[in-house]
């Protein structure tokens, strides 16, 4: 013959039951923020080599440039160099005539 059990007995493992749906519940939201926390360190990993590699292309960009300026430097002090012996020997060209 079957016992009868207790409407205290019944009431607490109806609570039982809340308590671990609610445990299950936490546990998988739990599990879906720490893989959501690895793709964020995974992505942040990835975001941080960009940025390495930007910050080095960005270097050999400016050091490029520094010696083209330098380039142009040069350059711009030598046709004003052969723009003033242009005009010395048309200007002694001139004066010949």
């Amino acid at each position: 013959m079957a016992k009868a059990v207790s409407p205290a007995i019944t009431q607490a493992l109806g609570q039982l039951r809340n308590a671990v749906t609610a445990l299950e519940a936490v546990v998988s939201r739990r599990a879906q923020d720490d893989r959501s926390i690895e793709t964020l360190k995974r992505e942040l990993a990835v975001m941080q080599d960009d940025r390495a590699q930007i910050a080095l292309d960005l270097d050999g960009a400016l050091a490029k440039a520094a010696r083209l300026d330098a380039i142009t430097g040069e350059l711009g002090r030598r046709v004003d160099r052969a723009t003033t012996l242009v005009r010395e020997v048309m200007g002694d060209l001139g004066q010949r005539e």
